[in-house]
This record gives structure tokens, sequence and C-alpha cells, in this order.
């Protein structure tokens, strides 16, 4: 998808701080520490527009982003940081859980795992149970591919696609440092937008 703007709109903590919009809405979950902001910075082709730390755990509000003023990136706080106090971490859960189920311009969730795990953390399954059960439709990401060499990429990719009960090829690989699985991300997205507005175009280059 050839990228024209991408801008912050604002963050929220709760529905009423939520933006107006009629565009489609894409969340992005993880971890912390997973790779999102990167993540999110390649599909936009932006260094700097999701902020990075260096201190897993600092995001704590629901930031909206608007992509080409024809859909919406949604970054939801990271989860399962240990250092986190456990009163932030419930508001956090409550938060989110919240977003995703009232939020009725949300298309689907991408779901960002690292794939140097040996297998899925319980907090990923049980949010992936969650949203099965609320019929969120969603997009499983392997983050850091560029971390192994490709024999071993391939092996983790099958054995934790073994451990989500999935076919391989319905776990995207994804690299921020290579692009690689940047393409298939983007058409999975546009696909739950299903809106004519996101269609990739034709010949369009992303630099």
């Amino acid at each position: 998808m050839k990228i024209i703007s991408a801008e912050f709109i604002t963050s929220a903590v709760k529905p009423p701080q939520y933006p107006e919009t009629v565009l489609p809405e894409i969340a992005f979950a993880g971890r912390s520490n997973v790779g999102k902001s990167s993540l999110i910075n390649t599909l936009v082709n932006r260094k700097n527009l999701v902020k990075t730390s260096s201190t897993p755990g600092r995001t704590q509000l629901i930031n909206f982003f608007h992509i080409n003023q024809v859909l919406s990136f949604v970054d939801l706080p990271g989860f399962g940081y240990a250092r986190v106090p456990a009163a932030i971490k419930k508001t956090w859960g409550k938060m989110i859980e919240t977003y995703l189920t009232s939020r009725k311009e949300l298309k689907g969730v991408v779901l960002l795992m690292d794939i140097r795990r040996d297998e899925p953390n319980p907090a990923e399954k049980d949010l992936i149970a969650w949203l099965d059960y609320n019929q969120i439709p969603r997009i499983i990401v392997l983050t850091k591919a560029d971390k192994f060499s490709t024999i071993k990429r391939i092996d983790h990719h099958k054995r934790l696609s073994k451990a989500l009960a999935m076919p391989p090829e319905a776990v995207i690989v994804f690299s921020a440092k290579t692009r690689m699985g940047k393409e298939r991300l983007w058409d999975e997205i546009l696909s739950l937008c299903q809106t004519s507005e996101t269609e990739p175009q034709q010949g369009a280059t992303d630099e």
C-alpha cells in the first residue's frame, strides 16, 4: 500500500476520549517489548510515528493514528511485563477490554508474538481465545524474524504455529529490519477493512 499520510490523532483511556470517526480501525496488541512500535512504523514507512521505548511497559494509553485518511491504526498498551505494578496491569486490562468490545469501527486485531519464544505465553493464548469468543478477527504475527537464521526461523515458525493450532501459512513472519512479511501483513489488514478506499494501488511503491 502506498503511504501518503500517517499521523497521530489522540490518546485515550476510556470511550469518551476515543476520536469520532467512521474509518475502519485495526488494533495492534502484544506483550511488552515484542516490537509493536517498530512494526507499525515499518508498515507506514515512518521512523518515529510510534515512539519506541527502552523500558518495556512504558505505554499506558490507547493511541490512535490515521493512515492515508482511510483507516486507523490503534496501538494498544503492551501486556505481560512483570515490573509493572499489579494495579496498573488491572487498569490496562479493563481499558483494553473496553475498547475491544465497544468500538464499532474495530475490524480486527493484529497480535504480535516474538518468534524467539519456544511456545506462546499463557497470556497470548488467553487473548486469542478471548478474541475468538468475542468474534473479533485477528492476525497472528511473529516478530523479530531477523534474529534467527533461516533454518531456525522456519523451525520456530512451525513450532509456534502448531502450538496455536494454526497452519504455518496462516501465521505471518515479520521483521522490521528486513521488512519481511510487510506486504503480506498489509494484504491481511486491507482484507479485514474491506473498503475500496484502502485497496492497494496498482504499481504503487512504498518508498
